[in-house]
């Protein structure tokens, strides 16, 4: 499902350098390298500026306090996404409501949303590579975790939040997030939030009424993402080429997903019967696949407190899913390998 030492490969002598460069400089926290991460991610993404962060999820908890979002609030979420979506609205003090996701895509149904008078927010999960268009009056954030690549950049918000753990199209070595804004002022605040609430050396202010913390993304893992932004464009290549191929050749008994032109390739994912006696099938035959996500967030322990929406489409989605690979690292006999998986399947 994964390579990264297969993708290390691919830029090993860029990064290799780059970190080199970081630690003969000294300036390991901040600096440069950062600095221009932050340019470059915004621009790649459609935002005037980011904010990094130590992580994707620190990035979500950062967009919605640079909202204003806190206790006694609450927050839609999609039933069909990571934990950290709900993780982080329930870690500024707000309530996630999970609602349901569309019949024939894993993405928010907008038509239905569980608006209450409560109700401050919204995170639009664009799931897999694909875009999540949310019509609403209601502030919104993008979690484009899985959306490196994309052309356009799906948005519909005033913040967005990335990702960068070592699986997504874009991955550290590492953790590492960023928020994206198009307000130098919400920028500023931000990095003042992830650096302390520091406007100078040793002073420490509230900002926004909120006392900063430590969320930062180091100088190095900036040098290695640098280096795999100027891969990226192969790599959608590679990953939409993947694509075309799973398209025609895979069996007509396997659901594909709706997939726009610019849709960014994070993840290949069907709806297939017997999914689990597939899964084995295929494993035998040297085919790795995975779940995301089995179980819905209106289904999780965690998040047993609060109110949820039915979520029925979701049921279905999550029992049904699974996930091919489709990472640039894939040789021609690896995707002939999986078709021929299917194939060999008998429903």
């Amino acid at each position: 499902m994964a390579d990264p030492a297969a993708r290390h490969a691919r830029v090993g002598a860029e990064v290799e350098a780059s970190v080199l460069e970081v630690l003969r400089s000294g300036r390991y926290v901040g600096g440069p390298k950062v600095a221009e991460l932050e340019r470059r991610v915004a621009a790649l993404f459609g935002w005037g500026f980011g904010a990094s962060t130590n992580s994707g999820t620190d990035a979500l908890v950062y967009a919605l306090l640079s909202l204003g979002v806190g206790h006694g609030d609450e927050v839609i979420v999609p039933a069909v996404t990571f934990f950290a979506t709900a993780g982080a609205v329930a870690r500024v003090g707000a309530s996630p409501i999970v609602a349901d996701v569309l019949p024939d895509q894993p993405i928010l149904d907008d038509s239905r949303l569980p608006i209450g008078p409560r109700t401050c927010a919204i995170i639009a999960v664009h799931l897999y590579g694909a875009a999540c268009p949310v019509r609403t009056t209601f502030p919104v954030v993008d979690d484009l975790a899985q959306c490196a690549g994309a052309a356009p950049a799906p948005r519909n918000g005033t913040v967005g939040a990335v990702s960068f753990y070592p699986t997504k199209t874009l991955g550290a070595a590492g953790d590492a997030g960023m928020v994206l804004t198009d307000s130098s002022e919400m920028q500023l605040a931000l990095h003042r939030l992830t650096h302390h609430g520091m406007p100078a050396p040793n002073v420490h202010e509230r900002v926004g009424g909120i006392i900063g913390a430590n969320s930062r993304t180091d100088a190095i893992q900036a040098a290695i993402l640098l280096a795999h932004l100027d891969d990226l464009p192969a790599r959608m290549v590679a990953r939409r080429a993947t694509a075309a191929a799973y398209d025609r050749e895979l069996p007509e008994w396997v659901s594909r997903l709706p997939r726009e032109a610019a849709h960014a390739v994070h993840q290949y994912v069907v709806r297939v019967p017997n999914r689990e006696a597939l899964r084995a099938h295929l494993l035998e035959r040297g085919v790795e696949t995975a779940v995301y996500y089995p179980i819905p967030l209106s289904r999780q322990a965690a998040l047993a407190e609060f109110t949820h929406a039915p979520t029925p489409n979701a049921d279905r989605f999550c029992a049904q899913s699974l996930a091919l690979p489709v990472h640039e690292c894939l040789s021609e006999a690896d995707v002939a390998q999986v078709i021929d998986g299917f194939r060999t399947f008998h429903v």
